[in-house]
């Protein structure tokens, strides 16, 4: 079988101002401004679609994602400890960790925060693991 990849998954905001800066900021995506006024959130080679006011995209879940229901995970590119000073510098509260997780490349050391709606996030370091 074809090794098969994740594109993109989905996820619903409440407020495309707040989110699309926090986004940017904090996770480091690439804002791709769609039609409608929707967005998409780009991380190198996957994307998050995102569904806010005003976006009724079809077609999608029989009971679609609704603001702060999410939980993802993105890989941190350096150390825990930096994880921890970005979120602190940019004034987002570290939920827990760092804390020993195991992700899809085995061992690993998180860090949990949550967007403005209230979606948990994770990054996680495989660096100091």
């Amino acid at each position: 079988m074809p090794e098969i990849r994740l594109d993109h998954c989905v996820i619903a905001v409440s407020d495309w101002e707040r989110s699309n800066a926090f986004y940017r900021d904090v996770v480091g995506a690439e804002l791709i401004e769609l039609e409608f006024g929707r967005y998409a959130y780009r991380l190198g080679q996957q994307q998050l679609n995102v569904h806010g006011p005003g976006s009724t995209p079809f077609p999608r879940a029989r009971r679609p994602v609704e603001p702060g229901n999410s939980d993802l995970c993105f890989v941190w590119p350096g150390s825990p400890a930096e994880a921890v000073e970005h979120l602190e510098r940019l004034g987002v509260a570290v939920e827990e960790g760092p804390v020993a997780r195991t992700g899809a490349r085995g061992p690993a050391t998180s860090v949990y925060f949550r967007d403005p709606d209230g979606s948990l996030l994770e990054f996680m370091s495989y660096d100091a693991a």
